[in-house]
């Protein structure tokens, strides 16, 4: 049975009548009348007998207000602590990437952070950048973001969304008019990283290291914005995330899908597993998780 059908009878034996648990649960007196019927037929019996215009519980119904006491008054005490952890909770959680674009979900998400947890810091720590996993293992972070997970009874990896890679072209490049490319077709351009070693770029791990493949030429360039407008420039092929490329579309540059399937990763949240750790990490987890789960296809945008 739904709570507020236990909050409507609550109210209308300690008011004492309907008007005045009409006042207090804020309903007009056909929707209190039509709860009431509603929760008469869920429960397949009759709540109040009708007598004189005045309410009296039946045997049913004086189980289910007893009943009411312990639920609500356990829920509203639940509900109490958790605002109360919310708005009280202090402390610092420390996170890093390993890669630097995953950085453009940050500004939404502390700020709804931020407005539930106004006395928790949220610390990015950018020298972690390219070795969370490390990084998290000897105290340096509290969390780190990681598309490699590594396999340690030390880790709890938390999923927290699936994104499509896509190569990032000029409007001018060959590939420009394709609807995808193959592995192969990267032995044949200059490829644009973020960063070394090989083995932490997703596009060389999973796709091109497993089939020996090297491209013509590579890049490293930490810049997303500087690896765009190279690109632009029909300069090389950088393969980005799909949400995190969405703020760079123009006419200019094409988001071409890699193999005709598409190249997908996983991303986690890692954390120690044997740590207990404070409410508002899990908040920060969901709010994340929420943030890129909303952010729309660039593709399709």
């Amino acid at each position: 049975m739904e709570t507020r059908y236990l909050r409507l009878i609550k109210a209308i034996v300690e008011e004492g009548n309907i008007t005045r648990a009409i006042d207090q649960l804020h309903l007009s007196q056909s929707a209190l009348s039509y709860q009431l019927k509603e929760a008469e037929l869920q429960l397949g019996t009759p709540i109040f007998f009708r007598r004189n215009k005045k309410l009296i519980l039946t045997p049913a119904g004086k189980r289910l207000y007893a009943t009411a006491n312990l639920v609500l008054k356990e829920l509203d005490a639940a509900e109490a602590e958790i605002r109360k952890m919310m708005n009280g909770e202090t402390g610092v959680i420390k996170i890093s990437t390993e890669c630097y674009t995953s950085y453009h979900w940050l500004p939404p998400v502390l700020k709804k952070f931020k407005s539930a947890f106004p006395n928790v810091e949220v610390e990015i720590v950018f020298e972690a950048t390219h070795r969370p996993i490390e990084k998290l293992m000897d105290g340096s972070l509290d969390l780190a973001i990681t598309s490699n997970p590594e396999q340690t009874d030390k880790i709890e990896y938390i999923e927290l969304f699936t994104d499509e890679m896509l190569a990032v072209v000029s409007q001018h490049h060959p590939w420009a008019g394709q609807e995808y490319v193959s592995a192969e077709d990267f032995a044949n351009i200059p490829l644009i990283i973020h960063s070394l070693p090989l083995d932490t770029v997703s596009v060389f791990r999973s796709l091109l290291i497993p089939k020996g493949i090297n491209p013509k030429k590579l890049i490293v360039l930490p810049l997303t914005e500087a690896s765009i407008e190279m690109a632009k420039a029909n300069m090389g092929v950088i393969v980005m995330a799909n949400w995190a490329l969405r703020p760079y579309i123009t006419e200019e540059i094409k988001a071409i899908k890699v193999t005709k399937e598409g190249f997908f990763r996983n991303q986690f949240m890692a954390r120690i597993r044997e740590r207990e750790y404070p409410v508002f990490f899990d908040y920060f987890i969901k709010f994340l998780r929420e943030e890129i789960n909303i952010s729309p296809d660039p593709v399709s945008a």
